[in-house]
């Protein structure tokens, strides 16, 4: 493959749809997989979302609109952002795209030159480093242990820093931990950044509906840092949408021209029809969204009851999203029937093997001595996947 270009080489296949991928083709070998692989909800569109694309449909709303969105859509997210998040952007300063990951990556590639460094809190989500390196930047890993929920502190932070520092990117609720930063979490992390004016932060907060613990709090409400702050969301998550491929950004003026510059010259605007559907869903007030967050809830609380009973499989309790993480060190070393435990990406090819049940290896996430499990499915197959690993680890020695 030598005639393809060296960024193609710098980055790797998504782990999340890699095993996607393999645990549809032992389906399609008639192999009962139970796939906790994708972070994908289980739920069904909300009707009045999907009657305003049928309406776009059926009314010829079928033609190009402005790259960034239309006016209707971007105003109905600054509504939003200011009735739910406290947050004052004009439309000038919303870009939508097609997906938050769009959104992420516009985001990098105008902000980060060859050579920049991007500070990363592992475990982080699969193609935050992968973006990172397309954009020709230096991704700066700093483990966060369970211990400490997965999370930075400022002192960490401080110590990470260089002349060569340009932004650190931090989900919360985050992918793939569950970890959720509280006020006085960020407020120490934002007296760090305010020290370094030229550090951007891009705040991912596409999970922010399934927060399990209170108010969920955005990084661009501390003024002192906002024009640095890029709120990164969108509707797969929190409105089951996975398939429209909707999100957006909220950034400082000159951020959202960049980004809308450069998403010109690749995609240009999202689907007519989807931004009809996004505008649908920014309506909604945010309680719409509850029913989906506890059933999310009642699965964390089963799944967690369930693995922490397996000998030797360390979990925490995550505080939003819809992942666990689990910590697999004490099986490395062990094996079974020509498997030999030294990593989560073992663990995970033996799981899929024994237990025909798909995870996700750590280390897509940074951290290669863990899996991720999406719970975000029902609770008949959580508890039957529970059931399947503990007999597969029983059989390492």
């Amino acid at each position: 493959m030598g005639f393809l270009s060296k960024r193609v080489d710098a980055i790797i296949e998504s782990q999340t749809i890699a095993m996607a991928r393999k645990s549809r083709e032992l389906k399609a070998a008639g192999i009962d997989i139970i796939s906790l692989s994708l972070g994908e909800p289980d739920f069904k569109t909300p009707d009045t979302i999907k009657a305003a694309a049928i309406n776009a449909i059926e009314t010829d709303f079928s033609y190009y609109t402005h790259v960034s969105g239309t006016l209707e859509l971007r105003q109905a997210i600054c509504n939003k952002l200011k009735r739910d998040n406290q947050l004052d952007y004009t439309p000038e300063e919303i870009v939508v795209s097609t997906g938050a990951k769009q959104s992420i990556a516009n985001a990098v590639m105008c902000l980060i030159d060859p050579g920049d460094e991007v500070i990363l809190p592992a475990p982080f989500w699969v193609s935050y480093q992968q973006i990172v390196s397309l954009a020709e930047g230096h991704a700066v890993i700093i483990h966060c242990s369970m211990e400490q929920n997965f999370k930075i502190d400022a002192a960490t932070l401080e110590k990470h820093i260089t002349p060569k520092t340009k932004m650190i990117m931090i989900s919360s609720p985050c992918n793939p931990t569950g970890a959720v930063y509280s006020k006085e979490e960020m407020a120490a992390l934002v007296k760090v950044i305010e020290k370094h004016p030229r550090i951007f932060i891009l705040a991912d907060e596409i999970y922010e509906h399934i927060n399990f613990v209170g108010e969920h709090y955005s990084f661009a409400r501390f003024e002192s840092i906002k024009d640095r702050v890029i709120t990164v969301n969108g509707v797969s998550k929190g409105f089951a949408m996975t398939g429209w491929r909707g999100g957006y950004m909220a950034a400082n003026k000159s951020i959202a021209t960049a980004c809308d510059k450069i998403q010109g010259q690749f995609t240009s605007a999202t689907s007519s029809i989807t931004q009809k559907a996004i505008e649908a869903a920014m309506q909604l007030p945010k309680e719409s969204t509850h029913s989906m967050r506890d059933a999310f809830l009642r699965r964390r609380n089963l799944l967690v009851e369930k693995l922490q009973a397996i000998p030797g499989l360390k979990c925490n309790v995550p505080e939003g999203a819809f992942y666990l993480y689990p910590e697999i060190t004490s099986f490395i070393g062990k094996s079974h029937d020509g498997f030999s435990i030294k990593n989560g990406t073992d663990m995970s090819l033996f799981l899929l093997e024994k237990a025909h049940v798909a995870v996700v290896p750590g280390a897509a996430f940074g951290e290669d001595k863990y899996i991720r499990l999406s719970y975000a499915t029902s609770d008949d197959k959580l508890i039957e996947a529970a059931d399947r690993i503990k007999k597969a680890l029983a059989l390492l020695t």
